[in-house]
């Protein structure tokens, strides 16, 4: 079997670390397989799969076409852009469609939604698979666009139920739609293992050994909930039970950095959190680390770990890994989320948005131990029995050889 990966980016967001773990599997439960990757920038992405054995190659995209996106812009203002990109997409995508023809590929799984429509156009007799990592509803544009090329694709993966869900509201439900959860590496994101100092990493002065300490682990994205957590931790710290010696100190971290080739409108920069810090009067009490590639020794740091979204999260990959690591997890209750963890057994949850309701929760793990640790314990059961990456693979390879052509290598 000869599969082909398409990536729009080649940072390491979710859905990128989703589709290495997806290869890493792979490799290991098909070693006769060959496994490709067309990439539409250079970046960490494709190293990383370089170093799993993968034919890793990267196709520049016009700027045109890079520059091109709707997250936290108006739809007028993308269609315009695709408009005026016309003639070099075009150009491209005749190009891209020659690469993967030569490439002869049995199946194409494309990993974003710029190569799902490349794939639409250039994928010729190989099944085309859409792996689904956000919700189409919310981008106008791309799921009318998507919407007209849906027979092209034989299989359309969502990382949830929750997208499996939006995707046949936008697509219908002629499309063939499979619920796959991303997986976890769990011996990678295991609670013993090599850990980091936070305060060394964010440049704070060396918190007491018995601080306890919280982090939120995202990119900056604005919707990750970043200006929640701070406010939280600000109702948190203006408690002046906390600090005192018979409540733990308390230390906070923001784990992360802008990832994707989005602007202002769509994340937030260091130096506007730096602003908020400032004008919380958190200076010194909360660091941030910049972008951390391997996080599970970020975890291991942690006593307490935030997902703090305010808008549906499509998985939650963040939330699984730190669940992994036996770590308490306070979890925003919508989309994917909600079918990784469950309240009071391996997670607290709080709605959405709700800064009240995270100080609250931080506040009740903070003081209490026995239920961070009963927490950690149920959280790194539930992952290990349902979300590993051998499931991953197993899952990907059963729906590729489903969809396969009959005559096909395998």
């Amino acid at each position: 079997m000869r599969v082909l990966y398409l990536s729009p980016s080649a940072e390491l967001g979710g859905a990128e670390r989703a589709l290495l773990e997806g290869i890493r599997a792979l490799r290991s439960l098909e070693p006769s397989w060959t496994i490709g990757l067309f990439c539409l920038e250079d970046g960490p992405l494709v190293g990383e799969a370089r170093s799993l054995g993968v034919d890793a190659t990267v196709l520049p995209v016009p700027e045109a076409f890079a520059a091109t996106g709707e997250s936290g812009r108006n739809p007028a203002v993308t269609l315009l852009q695709l408009t005026r990109g016309a003639g070099p997409i075009a150009g491209y995508a005749r190009s891209f469609r020659k690469a993967v023809l030569s490439w002869a590929p049995d199946i194409v799984h494309s990993n974003g939604i710029k190569t799902h429509l490349l794939g639409a156009w250039s994928h010729g007799t190989a099944p085309l698979v859409w792996h689904v990592h956000d919700f189409l509803s919310t981008r106008g544009v791309s799921a009318t666009l998507l919407r007209r090329h849906r027979r092209t694709a034989a299989l359309v993966i969502a990382n949830s139920r929750a997208v499996a869900e939006d995707v046949e509201r936008v697509l219908g439900a002629s499309v063939r739609i499979e619920t796959i959860h991303n997986g976890v590496d769990t011996e990678r994101f295991r609670p013993d293992g090599p850990a980091v100092d936070l305060d060394t990493l964010s440049g704070l002065d060396a918190a007491t050994p018995a601080a306890i300490r919280i982090g939120l682990v995202a990119t900056y994205a604005r919707w990750k909930g970043h200006h929640v957590f701070l406010r939280s931790l600000a109702g948190l710290f203006a408690n002046r039970a906390i600090g005192r010696h018979d409540v733990p100190f308390v230390r906070a971290y923001i784990v992360g950095g802008p990832v994707y080739r989005t602007g202002s409108a769509s994340q937030v920069t260091r130096e506007e959190l730096e602003g908020t810090l400032t004008s919380l009067g958190l200076n010194g009490r909360v660091g941030l680390t910049g972008f951390v590639n391997d996080t599970a020794p970020i975890y291991r740091s942690l006593d307490i770990v935030v997902h703090a979204s305010t808008s549906p999260e499509p998985f939650g990959l963040s939330v699984a890994e730190a669940m992994a690591c036996g770590r308490a997890v306070i979890v925003s209750d919508a989309g994917g989320t909600k079918e990784i963890g469950e309240h009071d057994r391996t997670c607290l949850v709080h709605r959405p948005g709700d800064v009240p309701a995270l100080t609250e929760a931080l506040s009740r793990l903070i003081r209490d131990s026995s239920l961070r640790e009963r927490l950690g314990r149920s959280a790194t059961a539930a992952i290990r029995s349902r979300f590993t990456s051998q499931r991953f693979g197993e899952s990907l390879g059963a729906a590729y050889k489903q969809i396969a052509a009959p005559l096909c290598r395998v």
